[in-house]
């Protein structure tokens, strides 16, 4: 049995390599029929027909009807829109994240929704030398009881955000909301202010706060935040950090293609 899982399990990896490889190929040629596409894999002409059909069906690749080869799908083109687009608040965002953090000498950070988490893209240390945070880029975290988590998702369809949170979010301190009705009244204020905070809600001693970042569509594509210890980062420090952010994020938001007319934040 475990020698079968195995062999499973080796050729499962094994099509995804050989499709990963159509796709290189078809990028490099343009376009290529079956027999072509078999022959530089060294497979078998009904094996890279399989491939190719279910690459097809997803559309990452699309057949040219009277040629009766293939090339690239508009899936790619979907993927790479969606790689770019996230690159592109990246590379926006990386000047105002480097001013807030030289102005308020605290660490600046950049996440996307991924899934049903908060993912750390970008990050920009901390000035003060006193007491620097760790480096979260690649980490994920939890969205109901951080900044950056409720500026993504405060304005997304309330099933959407039941969907995520759960009716009984998960505990982390003494201070994380674990009922959602509370969080969805905090949802509210934070689309009425713009801006998002959580002081000591997922780790003991941490405070931030985070802004969304809107694309060209009207959406929320990332969100900005600023983190410190919460002993500096609290009450009237607090609030000018987020008022900060907010206007750092439309700021980025503006230079996406977003407009804030006939939105009411």
């Amino acid at each position: 049995m475990r020698n079968a899982v195995s062999n499973g399990e080796s050729a499962a990896v094994q099509s995804v390599d050989r499709a990963l490889s159509i796709l290189e190929i078809l990028a490099r040629s343009g376009e290529f029929g079956v027999t072509e596409i078999a022959a530089e894999l060294g497979v078998h002409k009904s094996t890279a027909f399989r491939l190719v059909s279910t690459l097809e069906t997803r559309g990452m690749v699309e057949q040219v009807a009277e040629r009766g080869k293939y090339r690239l799908g508009y899936g790619v083109l979907r993927l790479a829109g969606v790689a770019s687009a996230r690159l592109d608040v990246i590379r926006l965002s990386r000047p105002f994240a480097e001013q807030l953090a030289s102005e308020l000498g605290e660490t600046v950070n950049l996440t996307v929704l991924w899934q049903h988490e908060a993912l750390y893209v970008d990050q920009v240390a901390s000035t003060n030398s006193a007491l620097q945070m760790h480096n979260w880029v690649g980490q994920h975290i939890p969205v109901h009881c951080t900044a950056n988590g409720k500026a993504l998702i405060s304005w997304l369809p309330r099933t959407t955000q039941l969907e995520m949170v759960g009716v009984a979010p998960g505990n982390f301190t003494s201070n994380t909301i674990t009922d959602f009705e509370e969080l969805e009244r905090q949802f509210a204020a934070i689309r009425e202010r713009g801006w998002a905070d959580a002081v000591e809600e997922l780790e003991e001693g941490l405070a931030a706060v985070a802004a969304p970042i809107w694309d060209r569509n009207g959406a929320v594509c990332a969100a900005l935040s600023l983190s410190g210890p919460a002993f500096r980062l609290n009450g009237e420090r607090l609030k000018v950090a987020g008022e900060s952010v907010y206007a750092a994020a439309m700021e980025v938001s503006q230079r996406l293609g977003y407009s804030r007319e006939g939105r009411e934040l």
